[in-house]
């Protein structure tokens, strides 16, 4: 089924303080863009790269027609995932099995647009060959890099940000605020003393404090946090000599409480952000810490610049910048057996999560869970990394080096076999900054071995760590990654009335912590991923299938079980459940044949087991790739066996319901409309009486499908609406992509030509960020053909071409707004009796009616009582003259 994708826009970094002036940088960076295709921006820790990225990249957005696009690597650390971050930024969904890098490539095509990639430092190989493969095989993307050292490409401009400059504190400071390192620590002070402001009494004192701290924002930023504790004498007599921003961070770190302290450790290892509650169960030991005591130091790093608080939708969350993070796992690497017993509860809170989500995925709160999971995204990863390190491996961090031992150099045939491939290699290098070199010169071989930089280089920049002796962790085998799950016709699901057993929530938690990976700052002698470790990662692997599935991220969720069923070769139900949900997201990304293979094994061993659930999800992935081979007797017979053996104890109610609809699917394909249409119509007041609104598109989709077998366009045309609107309310990508092209063929069907080829433009684009051969579906390319054929028939080629290139330069609202709103081919439904109108309330009540949910749902969403919300769904039947809530729904949605 279709996968919900992250809403396109430009997903900058949000700024949560002002901007201080970097007027001459981003005039410099502007013009270096205007010329060149690569720009990285350089420098140390907290100087402002992130921010001055930000900024740029606002600045400049309107010069790119396709947007500015965020690629946040702070958070991850595995360099496999990074085509699949840079995927999931563009809102791109690859379903072909190619090669992470080529697809991106070609679904970038000629897409003119800014890719910002931040934090590359500690992923510098994955970031090169990224970039590499962009500017190599797209002619217009530009790519801005922010990073400690540069990428090493031919053609790569560089900008080195440096410190902000500090006036003479005994010279002229009349005009302080022109200064930006003065007015970046008054604008900061402000913030927590709202009395403070820069005045001839205090300006030298100011910018002794900020020479002291060298002019670094991020050092500036944490000194002028104290000034709710301190005085600005206190405050300069605190610093000492202190001047370099790990001294800065030492002392910044010394005035927090023990509680806070220990708080901020802990919380290092929780990657990108987080929130309350996970801080708490993170954090809080029990013993050293408590809940309320997490709560409290919480506040306290706020206060101090130590986490930045963040509020989107409604919901705050928390981040460490990155070298405070850095800075935190040093300390907590410095606590013998911390950093493990720290990210067992990470991995424990993110099991009991995800498993709460899983229990709830068939209900109401479908779009609040995807909201959760995706800002808890890299969280995740951490927690299955954690589990699948090998013994001896080191742990992933971020900021850890992405090299080679020895150093680019040191690759057989690597950049430095290619004269000014490696900016950074050797001092007779002649991509010098600046200079602006052909990317396209670079031969194929060689463009995969960009790596750091060696000893000799003289552009190294100081703070380059040296490259550990351990072997890099062996990840070269995961899959790529894509932001969508393909929704072929045969998917959809209906629902049981039972909730699903809680079959997943465990989190095997080890007395014995692994070793700390082999840092400067401690060592351990614990091993890493014990047995009980690894079986965890397998059960939270399969605890999210719901995530990997349907909210667009199979080829990632294939990279992580595939290797948590290489590490856990025991036959127990986790491996049983990994094996079938490995097999759909395999059959999915269109490798069939080892996906059937996947789900047999998984059926065998779950029978073997006695486990009757996760034997007949295995089953479910079986009749699935039947469907998908076209072998439309043998699945039709799987699904009827289903469907008369009924739900089994701990089905999952979303597997039950696939299990009917696939039903459905076979036999509107076999020309059996009106036995589809009744299994779709039992679904369907399944997902009605739950509130199930993913699930629910798809069988109002199938309905419509169902419906133009019996060429009965008005039905057909008023259920693909109907899927359309809810689709677009869980942003189901690939579900919208199919339904734009149902909608076309009745379109076509009842003679709305020029709006067929505006929907087949609009389909035609979202297919390309998904699959441009629609999976090598013969019937979903045959559908497309025949209604591009109609409409190129009925009109000009000038109309048909004006109508299919305005579809695809439609945004994706606008696209949906457009099929829902023009061109319709079918009646009115209803006509509401002249003199009738509904009430302000009750037309609120038949909105949600339209969007599936139940009267109880209705009730709780606007706050009334139950009986209430049935006298109004009652009134309203009677005022319209409607016998049933299917015919309220149409009526609602043929007036939008």
């Amino acid at each position: 089924m279709g996968g919900s994708a992250p809403r396109r826009g430009d997903h900058g970094s949000p700024e949560s303080t002002g901007f201080v002036d970097r007027r001459t940088e981003l005039a410099s960076v502007r013009r270096l863009l205007a010329r060149a295709r690569l720009v990285t921006l350089t420098g140390p820790g907290g100087v402002g790269k992130t921010r001055l990225a930000t900024r740029l990249a606002d600045r400049v957005r309107g010069t790119f027609p396709d947007g500015v696009r965020f690629v946040h690597l702070a958070g991850l650390d595995d360099p496999a995932l990074v085509p699949h971050a840079a995927a999931h930024a563009l809102g791109l969904h690859d379903h072909t099995d190619r090669p992470p890098l080529d697809a991106l490539a070609e679904r970038l095509g000629h897409r003119r647009l800014l890719l910002v990639v931040d934090n590359c430092e500690h992923l510098l190989t994955a970031c090169a060959q990224l970039t590499a493969a962009l500017l190599q095989r797209t002619p217009h993307v530009h790519v801005l890099a922010t990073s400690r050292h540069r990428l090493g490409l031919m053609g790569e401009h560089l900008l080195e940000l440096r410190p902000l400059p500090v006036p003479d504190p005994d010279g002229d400071l009349s005009h302080a605020h022109r200064h930006p390192a003065l007015a970046l620590f008054a604008d900061r002070a402000a913030a927590v003393d709202p009395g403070f402001r820069l005045t001839p009494d205090n300006r030298a004192a100011v910018a002794r404090l900020c020479r002291r701290l060298d002019g670094l924002p991020l050092a500036i930023e944490l000194a002028a946090g104290r000034l709710r504790d301190l005085g600005l004498d206190q405050l300069m007599e605190s610093l000492d000599d202190r001047q370099e921003l790990r001294a800065t961070v030492d002392w910044s770190h010394q005035l927090c409480t023990e509680q806070e302290q220990l708080t901020w450790a802990r919380a290092s290892v929780l990657s990108g952000g987080f929130d309350l509650e996970t801080a708490e169960a993170v954090c809080a030991d029990g013993e050293l810490l408590r809940p309320a005591d997490v709560v409290e130091a919480v506040t306290g790093l706020v206060d101090k610049s130590v986490l930045i608080r963040q509020t989107a939708a409604g919901a705050v969350r928390y981040r460490l910048l990155d070298t405070l993070r850095h800075y935190g796992l040093d300390r907590l690497r410095a606590l013998p057996g911390e950093e493990f017993a720290a990210r067992r509860r990470q991995r424990a809170w993110m099991q009991r999560r995800a498993s709460a989500y899983e229990r709830a995925w068939f209900g109401p709160g479908q779009r609040e869970i995807v909201a959760r999971l995706r800002a808890d995204h890299d969280n995740l990863r951490a927690a299955l990394d954690f589990g699948l390190t090998a013994r001896g491996e080191r742990l992933a961090v971020p900021g850890e080096r992405d090299t080679v031992p020895g150093g680019c150099c040191a690759v057989p045939g690597g950049c430095c076999a290619v004269p000014g491939v490696c900016s950074a290699v050797s001092r007779e290098c002649p991509a010098e900054p600046g200079e602006h070199l052909a990317v396209t010169d670079v031969p194929a071989a060689a463009r995969a071995e960009f790596s750091a930089v060696s000893e000799d280089c003289p552009a190294a920049p100081a703070e380059f760590s040296a490259v550990s002796d351990e072997p890099p962790a062996a990840r070269a085998e995961f899959s790529a990654v894509s932001d969508d799950c393909p929704a072929a016709p045969a998917e959809f699901s209906a629902v049981s009335d039972e909730p699903p057993a809680a079959r997943a929530e465990f989190s095997a938690v080890s007395d014995d912590p692994p070793a700390a990976p082999a840092e400067p700052s401690a060592v351990s002698d614990d091993p890493l991923a014990t047995p009980e470790d690894r079986l965890a990662a397998l059960r939270l692997a399969g605890t999210l299938w719901f995530y990997w599935h349907a909210c667009g991220a199979p080829r990632e969720g294939r990279h992580w079980l595939e290797r948590a069923l290489a590490a856990n070769p025991e036959p127990t139900p986790e491996r049983a459940r990994a094996l079938w949900i490995a097999g759909l997201l395999a059959a999915v990304t269109r490798d069939l044949v080892h996906g059937r293979r996947l789900a047999e094994e998984a059926r065998a061993l779950a029978r073997d087991l006695g486990d009757q659930a996760e034997a007949a999800h295995a089953a479910y992935v079986i009749g699935v790739i039947t469907l998908f081979l076209d072998d439309l007797p043998t699945a039709l017979t799987h699904f009827e066996a289903a469907a008369t053996r009924g739900r089994v104890p701990g089905q999952h109610l979303s597997l039950v319901g696939l299990d009917r609809v696939e039903l459905a699917c076979a036999l509107g394909f076999l020309g059996e409309a009106d036995r589809a249409v009744a299994v779709c119509e039992e679904a369907r007041r399944l997902c009605e009486r739950h509130g199930e609104e993913w699930v629910h598109s798809y069988v109002l989709r199938m309905l419509a499908l169902a419906h133009t077998v019996k060429r009965d366009w008005p039905a057909a045309d008023r259920h693909a609406h109907q899927a359309l609107r809810l689709k677009l309310a869980v942003h189901d990508i690939t579900g919208i992509a199919l339904t734009l092209d149902l909608l076309a063929r009745i379109a076509t069907e009842t003679g709305a030509h020029e709006h067929a080829a505006l929907l087949l433009g609009g389909a035609d684009r979202i297919w390309s960020d998904i699959d441009r051969d629609r999976w090598g579906s013969a019937a979903l390319n045959k559908t497309r053909e025949d209604s591009e054929r109609r409409a190129r028939a009925a009109l000009s080629e000038a109309a048909y071409e004006k109508a299919y290139r305005h579809g695809s330069e439609l945004d994706l609202t606008e696209l949906v707004g457009q099929a829902l709103d023009e061109g319709r081919a079918a009646p009115e439904p209803a006509a509401q009796p002249r003199g009738t109108h509904l009430t302000p309330r009750e037309s609120q009540v038949a909105e949600l009616v339209a969007q599936g949910l139940a009267n109880h749902q209705i009730a709780d969403r606007l706050v009334i009582a139950r009986r209430t919300a049935e006298g109004h769904v009652e009134r309203i039947l009677g005022k319209l003259g409607l016998s049933n809530r299917s015919q309220l729904a149409a009526w609602v949605t043929a007036r939008h």
